[in-house]
C-alpha cells in the first residue's frame, strides 16, 4: 500500500431534520485513505455508512439533510467548502461512486454510450469519437463481451451483473483518485458477486485507485480490504487492519458481528449467533454509549457518558472496557 494520503475525513457530522426530531445519521467520524488502499466501512443497515460517503461527495439532499461540521480533505483541500459548480468538476474526475442499485443509477431512456460519453467528455475534454472509444475500452476492461456493439444498448438489455460492470466502467472512466463502492454486490448471486469484487480489486491495483467499500458482509471485507472502520449509530466504534480485526476484535459490537458470520470449520449443526436487541433510534440520541442496551459487558459509565477514542497499539476503539489500558 502506498503511504500517499489521498482522502482525510475529520469530525464529519450530517444531520437530518424530521417532524419527530433531529436524526444524527453521521455523528463525528474521522478516517484516512491512502493511495491504493481499500478501506471497508462496515455495520448494520442504518448505521451511517452510505450517508458518510454521500456527505463526502456533497450529495446529501438539503433539506432535510445538512452537513453540520467536519472536513473532507481530498489531496489536502477541503471539498466540503467547494461551491456546487466546483464540486461537480471533482465528482467523476477525482472521486467516483458506484451506487447500490445499477438499474436505478443508470437512465433507462438513454443508451450506455450516451451516459458514458457525457462523463468522459465533461472531465477529459475529448471529442465524441474519442470519448466513445474510451467508453468501449472501459467496457472491455470490466469484462463486457463485444463492447463495441453493447455500448449502444440500453440498460434493460443488460443483466444485473453486467449493469454493475457498466457502473464500474463509468466510475473509473476518468481515472479517479478515490472510488466509493456502496454495496456493489447487493442483489447479485454469489458467483457474480465474486466477479464484481474481483474486478474492483484488480482495477484498484492496476490504476492505483483508493477504494472505500461500504458493506455489511464481513466475508467480503476479509478478502477485499486493508483496513476496516466499524460503524454503529452514526459513529466509528473501531478502526483496525483487517488481520487485527478478525484475529482479535476489541469492541463488543465488532465481536458480535464476527460471531454472526457462518463458520465452515465448526463441527456439527449450530444455531447462528445474532446480536440481541435492535439498533437505536437515531432521533435525539443521548450522548451515552448507544450500544450499551445490547452489550453483555455494559457498565454504569456506559449509561452516563459516550466513550472517547482509546488507542491500542495503533488501532482505536470506543469502549469503556479499555479505559485502564490508556
Amino acid at each position: 500500500m502506498n503511504e500517499e494520503l489521498v482522502l482525510q475525513v475529520e469530525d464529519l457530522r450530517t444531520y437530518f431534520s424530521t417532524d419527530d426530531g433531529v436524526v444524527k445519521a453521521v455523528d463525528g467520524i474521522s478516517f484516512e485513505l491512502h493511495k491504493g488502499e481499500t478501506l471497508g466501512l462496515v455495520g448494520e443497515s442504518g448505521c451511517g455508512k452510505s450517508v458518510s460517503c454521500l456527505s463526502v461527495m456533497k450529495l446529501i439532499p438539503s433539506p432535510p439533510g445538512r452537513i453540520m461540521s467536519g472536513q473532507a480533505l481530498l489531496q489536502g483541500r477541503n471539498i466540503l467548502d467547494y461551491p456546487v459548480d466546483k464540486i461537480r468538476q471533482i465528482r467523476g474526475q477525482k472521486i467516483s461512486m458506484i451506487f447500490q442499485d445499477p438499474m436505478t443509477s443508470l437512465n433507462p431512456f438513454l443508451r450506455i454510450s450516451t451516459q458514458m460519453i457525457e462523463t468522459i467528455r465533461l472531465h477529459q475534454g475529448l471529442d465524441k469519437t474519442q470519448a466513445k472509444d474510451k467508453a468501449i475500452d472501459m467496457l472491455r476492461m470490466v469484462g463486457i463481451p463485444n463492447p463495441g456493439k453493447r455500448v449502444d444498448d440500453y440498460p434493460h438489455q443488460f443483466s444485473g451483473g453486467m449493469r454493475q460492470r457498466v457502473m464500474i466502467a463509468m466510475a473509473l472512466s476518468c481515472n479517479p483518485e478515490v472510488l466509493i463502492a456502496d454495496e456493489p454486490s447487493t442483489a447479485l448471486d454469489v458467483t457474480i458477486q465474486a466477479q464484481i469484487l474481483e474486478i474492483i480489486k484488480d482495477l484498484s491495483v492496476k490504476l492505483g485507485t483508493a477504494v472505500i467499500l461500504i458493506t455489511h458482509d464481513l466475508g467480503v471485507v476479509a478478502g477485499m480490504c486493508d483496513n476496516i472502520c466499524v460503524m454503529y449509530a452514526g459513529k466509528i466504534v473501531e478502526k483496525a487492519t483487517v488481520d487485527e480485526l478478525y484475529q482479535d476484535p476489541k469492541h463488543p459490537y465488532t465481536q458480535g458481528l464476527i460471531k454472526s458470520v457462518p463458520r465452515l470449520d465448526k463441527p456439527g449443526k449450530q444455531r447462528l449467533y445474532s446480536i440481541e436487541g435492535q439498533p437505536p433510534n437515531l432521533i435525539d440520541l443521548p450522548d451515552v454509549c448507544s450500544f450499551h442496551p445490547r452489550c453483555e459487558y455494559a457498565m454504569d459509565i456506559c449509561r452516563r457518558k459516550y466513550p472517547p477514542e482509546f488507542n491500542l497499539d495503533g488501532r482505536t476503539v470506543r469502549c469503556w472496557l479499555y479505559e485502564e489500558k490508556n
